[in-house]
């Protein structure tokens, strides 16, 4: 009697850890569709890496050997070539960080959320500098240590002049296009 009570006692243990490993390989399965549709989306990332101009393609956080694909296929001409090619750069899209390069591509694509609120801050200092130039400019080269303060001020005298003078000879806009570039090179 004792050896039947180990032995049902046996094969509840082997049941128990049977249905755990069904449980542990449910939770981590991934259906093959779904592998798919991740590795397109990495393929499409890799195509709009494509398009980008070389210098937009030096800021993107991405590996060297991902850079020298995306270069190498930029000289591919034939289409099954471009797609075999593609598909490469796809398999070595699986190392990167998408999310970090889809967040880089979004600084170049104006239809993004992140280009549009860049915008806008920008012109929000345009605004404030233009408006209450000494004071702003003090925040202004706070935020920004690199920037040219002589050069900046020239700017916002221009702007305001123009403003005064109710011309447009386009200082306001040399002055966002400033304020621009100065945001992107403090980014790097």
């Amino acid at each position: 009697m004792v050896h039947n009570f180990e032995r049902d006692m046996q094969d509840q243990n082997l049941n128990s850890n049977f249905e755990d490993k069904d449980n542990d390989e449910e939770e981590y399965v991934i259906s093959k569709s779904q592998i798919k549709r991740e590795m397109n989306a990495l393929q499409d990332l890799g195509k709009k890496l494509i398009d980008l101009k070389d210098n937009q393609l030096v800021k993107m956080p991405i590996t060297d050997e991902l850079f020298r694909a995306i270069k190498e296929s930029k000289n591919i001409t034939q289409r099954e070539a471009t797609r075999r090619h593609l598909q490469f750069i796809g398999k070595l899209m699986r190392d990167q960080d998408a999310e970090a390069i889809q967040y880089a591509l979004d600084e170049f694509d104006s239809g993004s959320q992140r280009f549009a609120q860049a915008t806008h801050e920008l012109e929000v200092w345009r605004t404030r500098l233009i408006e209450k130039s000494s004071a702003v400019v003090t925040e202004y080269v706070e935020k920004y240590p690199k920037t040219n303060v002589q050069y900046l001020r020239q700017l916002i005298r221009n702007a305001v002049k123009d403003q005064k003078n109710e011309k447009n000879t386009g200082a306001a806009k040399k002055l966002f296009q400033y304020l621009k570039d100065n945001s992107k090179s403090h980014e790097l």
